[in-house]
C-alpha cells in the first residue's frame, strides 16, 4: 500500500514519535510510506523540529503540503489540490487541521484513517472518516457504530534494560534506593505537586530513597520551591530536559517511573518507555495507562501514591511490538478498503 501520514505540527513532540515509529514499521512490512508535516513553521523555539527528524528516517514526504494551522486559507486550498492530485490508497490523518484538509482534498480511491489522540478532539463535530485508532479502550465507546481500533505507544528499539545499571548511576551521579522518577513536562495535568508530595510521605519509610524529575515547563520553578520547603534538596534531583539516548540513559537508570498524570499524547508513550527499560510504573487510571502500569493509584492522593509505590506489584501482559502494532493499523487499512 501507498501510506501518507499527516501531521500538522513542526514539533518532534506529542504524537510525532509514534507516527514515526508507525511509519517505520509499516514500511518494514513492505509498505511505502511518508509523513507529511508543517512546513511553515521553521522557527519551533526550545522545541525539537520534527523536519529533521523524519528526514533523518527516510520519511519526510516532499509532496509540496505546508500543512500547518498558520497557513492563510488559499493556502489551506492549494494543500487541498495537491493532496487530491496525490496517488496514495491510505491517508492517515493524526491532528484536527490534518483531518479537515484530508476530508476535503482525499485523493480518488484513498481510504481516510483518524487518529485520535486524546479525548479532547472527540466532538459532535467530528468529521466522517473511514475508520479511526484511538489511545484506549475507554475512548471506544465515544465512537460507537464506527470501525475503531486502539492504537498504542509503539516503542524506539533503544529503550531496553541497562546492561549495568548501578554503574550507570555512578556515571550519572545518582544515589539513593528507591530511585523513583517523573519524566514529563512540567504542567499541570501531569501533577509534578502530588509526585513532591508523595515522595516527602516516602521518604519517612525509605529514608534513602531518591526522586529524579526529568523534564522542563512552565511549573518547574514551583516544583523546585515545594521541594525546599519540604526540606527534600538533597533527596531530589533536577535533571532538566533530556532527548535521544541521553533520555534513555536517565530512565534506565530508575526503579521506578510515577506517570501521574497524561499531556497531549494519551497512549501513555513514557510508560511504555519505562516498562521496556525495565522500570516498574506506578500510574493514575488514565488514558492508556491501565493496560501499561504494573500497578495503579486507586485515587490521586499522596497516600494512594506511596500505597501502589510499596506494593511491590509488575505487571505480567507484555506490551505488543512495534511489529504487532503496525499489523494491527494495516489490517485496518485492509478491512477499510475492502468495505469503502
Amino acid at each position: 500500500m501507498r501510506i501518507l501520514h499527516l501531521l500538522a505540527s513542526p514539533f518532534w513532540s506529542g504524537p510525532a514519535e509514534n507516527v514515526a515509529l508507525l511509519a517505520l514499521a509499516q514500511r518494514e512490512a513492505g509498505h511505502e510510506v511518508t509523513v507529511a508535516v508543517d512546513r511553515l513553521r521553521t522557527e519551533v523555539s526550545a522545541e525539537e523540529p520534527a523536519v529533521p527528524r523524519f528526514d533523518a528516517l527516510g520519511l519526510l514526504d516532499e509532496g509540496g503540503l505546508e500543512l500547518s494551522v498558520k497557513s492563510p486559507p488559499w493556502r489551506v486550498w492549494r494543500d487541498l489540490r495537491r493532496l487530491k492530485a496525490r496517488s496514495v490508497d491510505v491517508v492517515h490523518a493524526h491532528f484536527t487541521h490534518d483531518h479537515l484538509v484530508a476530508r476535503w482534498g482525499r485523493p480518488r480511491g484513498a481510504v481516510l484513517i483518524r487518529s485520535v489522540h486524546a479525548p479532547r478532539s472527540l466532538r459532535s463535530s467530528l468529521p466522517g472518516a473511514d475508520a479511526y485508532t484511538v489511545p484506549s479502550s475507554s475512548v471506544i465507546t465515544r465512537l460507537v457504530g464506527r470501525r475503531v481500533r486502539v492504537l498504542p505507544p509503539l516503542v524506539d528499539p533503544m529503550f531496553r534494560p541497562a546492561e549495568d545499571r548501578e554503574a550507570l548511576r555512578r556515571e550519572l551521579g545518582l544515589t539513593g534506593s528507591p530511585l523513583v522518577g517523573m519524566v514529563s513536562t512540567f504542567q499541570p495535568s501531569r501533577r509534578h505537586a502530588l509526585g513532591v508530595e508523595a515522595f516527602a510521605r516516602l521518604r519517612q519509610g525509605h529514608a534513602g530513597a531518591r526522586l529524579v524529575l526529568v523534564g522542563d515547563g512552565e511549573l518547574v520553578e514551583p516544583v523546585r520551591q515545594q521541594v525546599r520547603a519540604l526540606g527534600l534538596e538533597a533527596a531530589v534531583t533536577f535533571a532538566g530536559y533530556q532527548k535521544g539516548e541521553t533520555f534513555v540513559r536517565w530512565l534506565r537508570a530508575l526503579d521506578e517511573v510515577w506517570v501521574l498524570g497524561l499531556g497531549n499524547d494519551w497512549s501513555a508513550r513514557a510508560a511504555a518507555q519505562a516498562r521496556a527499560c525495565g522500570v516498574r510504573v506506578v500510574a493514575v487510571g488514565e488514558g492508556n495507562l491501565p493496560s501499561l502500569a504494573d500497578v495503579l493509584v486507586e485515587e490521586p492522593t499522596p497516600e494512594a501514591v506511596v500505597e501502589a509505590s510499596e506494593s511491590g506489584t509488575r505487571a505480567l501482559v507484555a506490551h505488543p511490538s512495534n511489529e504487532e502494532i503496525a499489523a494491527e493499523v494495516l489490517a485496518l487499512y485492509e478491512q477499510a478498503r475492502a468495505e469503502r
